[in-house]
Order: C-alpha cells, then sequence, then structure tokens
C-alpha cells in the first residue's frame, strides 16, 4: 500500500514506521512550513510489544517523507488520520476534497457521532478505528509505546472491502486486529478514561506528574465515578474496564495503576513524554454532565483549569 499520514503525530509516526518496515510505502503530510522545522528524520525510541521482551526497545534514527501539499491527482491507496478530537472538524474539512478514492482510516478519540462529524466525506471510504500506543516528542526524538493489539470499530454488521483491506494491512504488519461491534459505546467508555486521567493532568500539571503520584492515580477512580453516569445518560454499554476502575475503591485504583505505571514498563513510557495539552476533552464531558444534570463536583472543579 502507499499510505499518506495526515500529520508528523505521535500515532502517525510510530504506525508509519511500522508499516514501512512491513514493505508499505509511507510519507506524511505536514502543514507549510513544517517540513524543514521537521527534517529529514525522527530519531525513534519506541517500546515494540509486537516484539520478542528482549528486542521490545527499538532505537533509531530513521529518515522520512514529509509534503506540505496533497495533489489532486495523488495515489495513495490510505491515508491516516489521527488527530485530537478539537481538530478532526478542520482536518476533515482539509482532506474532504483532496480524498479521491483513497481510503481514510479515522484513528481517533471522538466524544460526539463520528459518522456525523466526517460529512461530506462518503462513509463508504471510512475505515474506523483507535490506536495502541502513545508517548511523546522531545525535540526531534519519539519516546513512545506500540501495543501489539489495534482496536476496529464496526458501525454496521459487515465489513466493507475497504474495512478487510485495511484490518489486513495492520494484521500483516504483525499488529493483533480486535472488532469492536457496539462502535460508539466503546469510543464512549475510552474517552471516559481519558478524561479521568485528564482531570487527574490539569490538576498535577502534567501526565508524568499524575502518573507518578498515587493521589492523582486514586483519582482516577473517584472520576470514573462521576463520569459512569454521564455515560449512563447518553445510553452507552459500560465495558469491564469501566465498571471496575468507578466500582472499586479509589485507593484500590492507585495501588493498581501506581503497578501499571511502574517507570520500567511500558505503560509509563506511553505518558512520560506526553506534553499534550489537556482540557478540550474534560470540557466535552463536563458539558454533557450539566446538559443531564449530573452531580459531578470533581469534574466541575477542574472547569477553568
Amino acid at each position: 500500500m502507499k499510505i499518506l499520514f495526515f500529520g508528523r503525530g505521535v500515532i502517525a509516526t510510530q504506525y508509519a514506521w511500522a508499516f514501512e518496515n512491513a514493505g508499505h510505502t509511507v510519507e506524511f503530510y505536514v502543514r507549510e512550513g513544517r517540513k524543514a522545522q521537521y527534517g529529514s528524520h525522527v530519531n525513534l525510541e519506541i517500546w515494540d510489544a509486537r516484539r520478542s521482551k528482549k528486542d521490545q526497545k527499538v532505537k533509531e534514527k530513521w529518515p522520512i517523507v514529509t509534503h506540505e501539499e496533497i495533489k489532486e491527482n495523488h495515489d495513495y491507496d490510505l491515508i491516516f488520520m489521527s488527530v485530537n478530537p478539537e481538530q478532526v472538524s478542520s482536518a476533515i474539512t482539509f482532506l474532504a476534497p483532496r480524498l479521491g478514492n483513497a481510503t481514510l482510516l479515522f484513528f481517533c478519540h471522538f466524544w460526539q457521532n463520528p459518522q456525523l462529524a466526517v460529512h461530506p466525506i462518503p462513509l463508504s471510504q471510512i475505515v474506523w478505528g483507535f490506536p495502541g500506543g502513545g508517548g511523546g516528542f522531545e525535540g526531534n526524538t519519539l519516546y513512545s509505546g506500540l501495543y501489539k493489539a489495534v482496536q476496529f470499530l464496526a458501525f454496521e454488521s459487515a465489513p466493507t472491502k475497504r474495512d478487510l483491506e485495511v484490518r489486513k494491512l495492520f494484521a500483516d504488519a504483525g499488529f493483533k486486529v480486535v472488532v469492536h461491534k457496539d462502535a460508539q459505546s466503546w469510543l464512549w467508555n475510552g474517552f471516559a478514561f481519558n478524561v479521568a486521567m485528564e482531570i487527574e493532568v490539569l490538576k498535577s500539571g502534567s501526565f508524568e506528574k499524575a502518573v507518578t503520584s498515587r493521589v492523582a492515580l486514586a483519582g482516577i477512580g473517584s472520576n470514573m465515578k462521576e463520569i459512569i453516569q454521564v455515560l449512563e445518560a447518553k445510553g452507552s454499554k459500560i465495558n469491564v474496564m469501566t465498571r471496575v476502575f468507578s466500582a472499586l475503591p479509589p485507593r484500590a485504583v492507585g495501588f493498581l495503576m501506581s503497578n501499571v505505571m511502574s517507570p520500567k514498563g511500558m505503560s509509563y513510557a506511553l505518558v512520560a513524554h506526553n506534553h499534550f495539552k489537556v482540557g478540550y476533552a474534560v470540557r466535552e464531558v463536563i458539558a454533557d454532565a450539566r446538559k443531564y444534570g449530573i452531580n459531578a463536583p470533581r469534574l466541575y472543579a477542574v472547569e477553568k483549569n
């Protein structure tokens, strides 16, 4: 496949590297002026869970190809879009007249209805998924972790030809493909957990401070107790992880999370270098909490952060 990655963010860079290693052609679209800023390579320090434990840590200087325009007569088979929720609208507006016959992989967190958000791109050209990984840049070096499992979302009962092609792309690159049939509920639950953590990031000042504080990690459980009410009000099915985090005593959540977030582990690598400015997703959930008249003091307390 010939694949264009929309932006040179953390998720795009990780999967582009993985697909190029699997024999595909990968290129990046970046905004005007960013090509010179990003340069001709990326320094990678990736924890790759597809590999055996002794070979999981990868360190290399990886050359990349970037463009500051997408030509109308391009020959890309797939355009990979993984952006923050507040960027979806502008990304779709930009890509709609430039998509051509390519498949668009919508690989994003999203709280609203994603099928409405991608208009005017035909739904028949879109594959819905969600990454398994994260990290952050320090200068031109990406510190990140890449899980083996990749999530795909089924809004229709039967997969399309494009769905099958993209799932095969990931499977052939060594990823485990997981398909969720209740796509909207799965997105809502994942978004809710991210917001529960982002609340603690707003209070602590950074992801690294949040995940190294037992108090902040316990707060994730307290936050989930409030957010689960919003999920239920929206008519979402509640998954196992959401129920567990909202049911356990906060101290138990803090204890469990502190073990998961050990500085020597992959989960810590996913957040330690994450400098993303949080807040937008939290405000979206707060707006729905107010809409449904939900008592959520922890949510409302960070509203002005």
